[in-house]
């Protein structure tokens, strides 16, 4: 299987990423691992296993190390694999997929510890300005099965056959490196992480190529073990500005900037509410950094807002 080469970025990962190492490299693959400046003993389990390694000094965000990793292999087919997902079965048949007319790539079916596919993770449509208000505004969480946010976590998709998907979710991602080199590679300016994998899969969608969905690959998938070492306060802030970097690359001036007055008026629910139940501070602080980003961008749009803040975008 020389052919497929698998990229695993690590980030404090050491109580996930043998097992995932394992079963990658029992499926004959080309394997390498990037890691970004883990603490704990991450690459020792890596280099336990005489695994290819390019381990950054520091942080350099997901979608930098993924292109790392392309840079690394050679292979023509490169899956993208979570140091939480161990992958069972299928990489054929994702390869197979891969190869249609038309395709960019192919995800798979990611389940969880009970065996159960994580229906509103693996696949999503594209998220409209309307989705991500519901989202940011709450709405979501109170009424789930609203219409829009079930075409958003793709509810009605039928699991059991392989089908044209427009976001597979980049935990367990194959693409062919073709369309990744025509595409410039993932954007970097999703720092540290969030939403690089859905821009890139409207960037594939762009192009008119196809993603897939297989339901014979298959991986054991966890999720979120590598955002508990960031902060609660910083894992909040990265994820509202790589929401309003993805809005303002992708939607009209004035969807746009719905969005980001819907940042604003949840963040001043959200801050007030966990305030409340926290019997703390720092909630209104977290939040109330986000309302200034989407104030500003409400006013002024991203470019001005990047350049005002001097950090990384």
């Amino acid at each position: 299987m020389s052919d497929i080469g698998i990229v695993i970025v690590t980030y404090n990962s050491q109580s996930e990423i043998g097992p995932c190492l394992d079963a990658a490299l029992a499926t004959g693959a080309d394997v390498v691992v990037v890691d970004n400046g883990s603490r704990d003993g991450t690459l020792a389990e890596v280099a336990s296993r005489g695994v290819p390694l390019v381990a950054n000094p520091n942080n350099r965000g997901f979608a930098a190390a993924v292109n790392q990793g392309f840079t690394a292999l050679h292979s023509p087919y490169v899956l993208l694999l979570n140091p939480d997902a161990v992958i069972l079965r299928g990489l054929d048949a994702m390869r197979q997929a891969c190869d249609l007319e038309g395709a960019a790539g192919a995800g798979g079916c990611l389940i969880d510890e009970q065996n159960k596919p994580q229906v509103g993770f693996m696949v999503r449509s594209f998220p409209t300005p309307a989705a991500l208000i519901l989202e940011v505004l709450v709405l979501n969480r109170i009424w789930p099965n609203n219409p829009v946010n079930r075409r958003y976590r793709a509810m009605a998709v039928n699991y059991s056959l392989r089908t044209a998907v427009e976001q597979p979710a980049g935990a367990f991602l194959m693409l062919r490196r073709a369309v990744w080199q025509e595409l410039g590679g993932f954007d970097e300016g999703y720092y540290p992480l969030w939403f690089e994998d859905v821009d890139f899969c409207r960037r594939v969608a762009a192009r008119n190529y196809v993603l897939f969905y297989t339901p014979e690959a298959v991986a054991r998938h966890t999720g979120g073990h590598s955002i508990a070492s960031i902060s609660v306060q910083a894992r909040c802030f990265y994820w509202y500005r790589s929401l309003i970097r993805y809005s303002a690359r992708h939607y009209p001036p004035f969807a746009f900037r719905m969005v980001c007055l819907s940042v604003v008026a949840g963040s001043i629910l959200r801050g007030a509410v966990g305030a409340l139940l926290q019997r703390s501070w720092t909630p209104l602080a977290t939040y109330g950094n986000v309302a200034r980003l989407a104030s500003h961008c409400l006013f002024f749009g991203w470019k001005d807002a990047a350049a005002m803040s001097g950090s990384r975008f």
